[in-house]
């Protein structure tokens, strides 16, 4: 029994694939039958570029300002986590010298 070898596909290829199915309207079976590949592909490379759609609309700006917010955020929970793990030492200092004057330790 043969194995065909699996193909693999450019970037290049997959979008031009979607753009003649979203954008000259070519049927998928259509785009299928000349890369002889099932339907089924064509459709996922087309989710995969619908899903993305919003990074296409999305600035440099726009990132960086998400970026500095979330960069921001982690930076005030790095200072909650800071304060608790001082306050949990603290804690068990003080467990541990009661401990002692009790003749626990």
């Amino acid at each position: 029994m043969s194995r065909k070898k699996r193909r693999t596909f450019t970037d290049t290829q997959k979008a031009d694939a979607v753009r003649r199915h979203l954008k000259d309207r070519v049927p998928v079976s259509e785009i299928a039958n000349e890369l002889d590949v099932q339907p089924t592909m064509i459709h996922n490379w087309v989710n995969a570029v619908l899903q993305r759609a919003e990074q296409a609309f999305s600035s440099p700006r726009s990132a960086k300002a998400e970026s500095a917010k979330q960069d921001a955020k982690l930076q005030k929970l790095r200072e909650k986590l800071d304060s608790k793990n001082e306050v949990i030492a603290e804690l068990m200092e003080e467990n541990i010298r009661a401990k002692k004057e009790n003749g626990e330790l």
